[in-house]
């Protein structure tokens, strides 16, 4: 049983930092946005690329407002819900089965 409770406990670890990271990549692709970076620029592209499959949902369904674009911060709300729900939840189960 200890073993489903440290591998719960080291999933909901793992998946903090991931969406932490993701969060980290939003925040820094929004700034960067706002100085329309160079498209070839390697980075520019990883975080593109790495962001986009999250913010196009998003910006379908909530169209940019007076030319500004809400994607991002609606995708922070999301990780921070995420965070705060489903991996203290996980860390919570673990704690009560162990």
């Amino acid at each position: 049983m200890f073993v489903f409770v440290n591998l719960l406990d080291a999933i909901a670890g793992i998946l903090d930092m991931a969406l932490t990271l993701v969060m980290w990549l939003v925040i820094i692709r929004a700034l960067i946005s706002w100085v329309q970076p160079d498209p070839y620029n390697p980075i520019v592209q990883f975080l593109t690329r790495s962001t986009d499959p999250l913010l196009r949902p998003i910006q379908r369904m909530l169209p940019p407002m007076s030319g500004l674009d809400l994607s991002p911060l609606v995708l922070i709300f999301l990780i921070y819900f995420l965070q705060a729900f489903l991996v203290r939840t996980l860390h919570d189960i673990a704690l009560r089965m162990g």
